[in-house]
């Protein structure tokens, strides 16, 4: 995916109440909004480098969005996408390009489709020689360990209730996958049990019903005043124990 305009970058200040942050731009601090519900760990120590987007709906409070952060993994600087709206379109992106050979081969590809008790799947892929194929895309930040990309960096009641409902569609026969979408450079991906076991116990169950599960890896590029930014899908990774 490409940004429709250029990245303003500026140094972390602060991040706080969840959904906002402190940023200087240009010697001046301003609050921005930050999407993502997460704690962010090891993304947001002051003075890191970040990229922000700038709404072009001028009655919008906050204009501008934290988009991406630099930040320190072992002795290197990575750079790193912290928005959680994004991975839906990353994945759907990747698919549609054949860039995902597991899912490629459907017909339609559908976004946010009702399903199971009161969910929206991510991603529906349909053709009529095939059972559907429900997707479910969860975004990753969180890397404790240079090159181990995790999930969950907290606890997550919904991640688990969405396994549950994929293992349901399962077992109604159709096809459903788990696509954790690694927003920075990683080498292979395992679940965060210890913040959330109870999503890691689900994550198993979940697979022993037949959920398939998939870890994409990005690349970022905050570009510049004469290139737009991009997020991209650059390799799977193994998922580990």
């Amino acid at each position: 995916m490409r940004f429709d305009v250029p990245l303003v970058e500026g140094r972390l200040v602060r991040r706080y109440k969840r959904f906002l942050a402190d940023v200087e731009v240009a010697g001046e601090i301003v609050t921005v909004h930050c999407a993502n519900p997460g704690a962010m760990t090891g993304l947001t120590a002051p003075g890191n480098r970040v990229w922000l987007s700038r709404s072009s709906n001028v009655k919008r409070k906050l204009p501008l969005s934290w988009e991406m952060v630099e930040a320190a993994f072992g002795d290197r600087l990575h750079v790193v996408g912290i928005n959680t709206a994004h991975p839906n379109r990353i994945a759907a992106e990747a698919i549609a390009e054949g860039a995902v050979p597991e899912l490629a081969g459907y017909g339609a590809l559908r976004r946010e489709v009702r399903y199971g008790k009161a969910s929206r799947v991510d991603i529906l892929l349909e053709s009529p020689d095939r059972p559907a194929c429900y997707v479910e895309v969860k975004n990753v930040h969180l890397m404790r360990e240079p090159g181990l990309a995790e999930f969950p960096d907290s606890v997550t009641a919904r991640g688990a209730r969405h396994l549950e409902e994929l293992g349901d569609m399962v077992e109604a026969g159709h096809r459903a996958v788990m696509l954790f979408v690694i927003q920075m450079p990683a080498d292979r991906f395992t679940l965060a049990a210890d913040i959330d076991p109870f999503y890691a116990k689900a994550f198993a169950r979940a697979r022993e019903r037949g959920v398939e599960a998939l870890a994409l890896a990005c690349h970022l590029d905050p570009g510049n005043a004469d290139a737009p930014a991009a997020i991209a899908v650059s390799h799977p990774v193994p998922i580990v124990p």
